[in-house]
């Protein structure tokens, strides 16, 4: 039986939200409630966006807090913020998917796992990052909405 990349971001926001309530190791949640997942590309996937985003939680929540300033950040339910955190993963790890492709699964996600307003104010916080991040150029789209990291663009070679 296959898996789609939807199924993995649902697991993905499992083993992170059990790992942010229980404070278990990653590793051992991840053997709890990835097992299963017997497809080596699924299983890349999900290790993947789970190591990036636990590796990277300081430099999201700085993202996170800076763009929702007028906001107590710990009224943000904690569903919406892992989901916030994959999304920018995504965006920063996952040059073969298009943002908004990633905002459209975050959005879907919160809608399923979180409260009734949760979609349009993950959109909205997701809208507002993705916008500041190609403003300073620390994420680009090129071609069909993919992105790529420029550390200098053409015109200042």
């Amino acid at each position: 039986m296959s898996i789609t990349r939807r199924q993995i971001r649902e697991r993905v926001l499992q083993v992170l939200y059990a790992h942010e309530l229980s404070k278990d190791p990653i590793e051992k949640i991840k053997v709890d409630l990835l097992s299963d997942i017997a497809d080596k590309d699924s299983k890349y996937f999900a290790d993947k966006l789970i190591h990036h985003v636990v590796e990277n939680r300081i430099h999201f929540d700085t993202l996170i807090k800076t763009t929702v300033d007028n906001w107590d950040i710990e009224r943000i339910a904690l569903i919406d913020f892992i989901i916030i955190k994959m999304c920018l993963c995504e965006f920063f790890y996952f040059e073969e998917i298009p943002p908004k492709v990633s905002i459209n699964e975050a959005i879907d996600l919160a809608k399923d796992y979180s409260t009734k307003n949760s979609g349009k104010f993950v959109n909205g916080i997701l809208d507002s990052l993705l916008m500041k991040l190609k403003d300073s150029n620390e994420i680009q789209k090129t071609g069909k909405g993919l992105i790529s990291h420029s550390t200098k663009s053409d015109n200042e070679e």
